[in-house]
C-alpha cells in the first residue's frame, strides 16, 4: 500500500501538469476566438462539442471513467467558450442608453392599471411624482400598448406581490412588446372592506375585488364562507362599481384611498392575510434607457428543450459572478411544452461582467431579449 503522503505528492504533480495543459488549451481557445471574430462563426458549436464528448468518453478504460471524462471535458469546453466570450463581448450596452434620470413633466401622460385611487396609481405618484397627466387603463395590455404606441410616455403596472407571487401575464407582454422597465417601486398593500353608506359588515353578501386581492384576503373569507367572491379587473374599479350601484349588500376590497375617493364607508381594515404585504410595480418606457443608479438587469430567453440547456445559460451568470435574484418560466404560445425563462440579476448594462454574460447567453439561447436595467427598491 502506498503511503498517503506519497499519493498526495503524486496527485499534486499530476495537477500541476493538468494546470499547465489547461492554460495551454485556453491560449489556443483565444486563437479560435480571433478566427471566429474575423470569420463571423458562432462560438457555440453544439454538434462539435457532442462529437468531442463522445470521443473522450470512448477513450476511457471503463464506463465510470468515461462518464467522468465526459463531465470534465464538458466543463473545460464550457470554460473555453466563456473565455472566448470575454474577448468577443459587445462592449456596448445592448442598445440601451444611460441617462442621468427619468424625466416626467406635467404635460407628459403616464398610463397606469386600474381606476383612480388604485395601488398602481399610488406607485406611479411615488415613482414619478403627482404633476403628470395620469391615464387610467382597464388592462395590462392597454397600458403596454399605450406606451408602445407613444400615447403615454410611461406605463405603471404591478409585477409581483409578496403574498401571492408574480403576475404572469405581464411577463408575456414584456416579452412580446417593445417596452422596457426603467424603474421599480414597492408599495405596501393594506386592504379594507368598503361599502356604500348605510351598509354593515354583517349585511354584506357579495365582495368584489381583483383576483390577487381576494387571494390575499383568503383568511377573512374562511371566517365568512357565506360571502360570494366576485373577481373584477382591478381593486379600484371594484370600488367604483360598488359606489355606483349603492347596494348595501355589496362591498369591495380595495385601498382606503380608493374607498375615500368614491365615497365608500370602510367597514373593516387589516383584511390582509399577512401584515407584511407589498407589491412591486414596474415603470415601463418605449425608450431603451437606464439611469446611472440602475443596479438590476431583467432578461428573458428561450432555449432548446433538452438536458442541460438551462444550466448552460445560467452558468454565464455564475462564471461572471452575477447574483441571480429571480427566475420564472412561462409557456411559449404555440409551442407545446416549451418555455420562456425570465431572470433578474444584480448588475448594470455598462459593466463588463454583464456584457460578457449577455454575449454568452445570446450565443447559446434560441432567443434573448434584454427587458431592461433599473434601480431596485427591494
Amino acid at each position: 500500500m502506498k503511503d498517503l503522503a506519497q499519493c498526495r505528492k503524486e496527485i499534486d504533480e499530476i495537477d500541476a501538469k493538468m494546470t499547465a495543459l489547461f492554460e495551454e488549451r485556453m491560449q489556443i481557445a483565444a486563437d479560435v476566438a480571433e478566427y471566429k471574430r474575423v470569420s463571423g462563426k458562432k462560438v457555440f458549436d453544439k454538434q462539435r462539442e457532442d462529437d468531442k464528448l463522445d470521443a473522450v468518453e470512448h477513450m476511457a478504460s471503463n464506463a465510470y471513467f468515461g462518464r467522468g471524462l465526459r463531465e470534465l471535458f464538458s466543463q473545460i469546453m464550457s470554460l473555453s467558450r466563456k473565455y472566448q466570450y470575454t474577448m468577443l463581448a459587445d462592449k456596448g450596452q445592448n442598445g440601451f442608453l444611460q441617462v442621468n434620470g427619468l424625466v416626467c413633466e406635467p404635460k407628459d401622460t403616464v398610463a397606469f392599471f386600474g381606476e383612480s385611487g388604485s395601488y398602481t396609481e399610488q406607485a406611479l405618484m411615488s415613482a414619478l411624482g403627482e404633476e403628470c397627466e395620469r391615464k387610467s387603463c382597464p388592462t395590462f395590455t392597454s397600458v403596454v400598448e399605450a406606451v408602445e404606441a407613444g400615447t403615454a410616455k410611461y406605463g405603471v403596472v404591478p409585477i409581483e406581490n409578496t403574498t401571492t407571487g408574480d403576475i404572469s401575464d405581464l411577463y408575456d407582454l414584456m416579452a412580446e412588446h417593445e417596452v422596457y422597465p426603467v424603474a421599480e417601486q414597492v408599495i405596501k398593500i393594506e386592504h379594507v372592506l368598503a361599502a356604500p353608506e348605510g351598509a354593515t359588515e354583517e349585511g354584506i353578501k357579495e365582495v368584489y375585488s381583483h383576483p390577487q386581492a381576494l387571494l390575499q384576503c383568503s383568511g377573512y373569507f374562511s371566517k365568512r364562507p357565506e360571502l360570494l367572491q366576485r373577481a373584477c379587473s382591478s381593486t379600484s374599479g371594484c370600488a367604483l362599481e360598488v359606489a355606483r350601484n349603492k347596494d348595501v349588500t355589496k362591498a369591495a376590497i380595495a385601498s382606503e384611498i380608493a374607498a375615500k375617493r368614491y365615497g365608500l364607508t370602510v367597514l373593516r381594515r387589516g383584511l390582509n392575510n399577512q401584515n407584511i404585504n407589498s407589491t412591486r410595480f414596474l415603470v415601463l418606457s418605449k425608450e431603451k434607457v437606464f439611469t446611472a443608479e440602475a443596479d438590476k438587469v431583467s432578461i428573458c430567453f428561450e432555449i432548446a428543450h433538452e438536458s442541460g440547456s438551462l444550466y448552460r445559460i445560467l452558468s454565464h451568470l455564475i462564471y461572471n459572478d452575477l447574483n441571480m435574484t429571480k427566475i420564472e418560466s412561462r409557456p411559449i404560445p404555440g409551442k407545446q411544452f416549451e418555455y420562456r425563462f425570465f431572470v433578474d440579476f444584480d448588475g448594470k448594462l455598462s459593466e463588463p461582467a454583464v456584457q460578457n454574460a449577455l454575449t454568452g447567453i445570446r450565443e447559446e439561447a434560441s432567443r434573448l431579449k434584454v427587458l431592461g436595467c433599473y434601480k431596485s427598491f427591494i
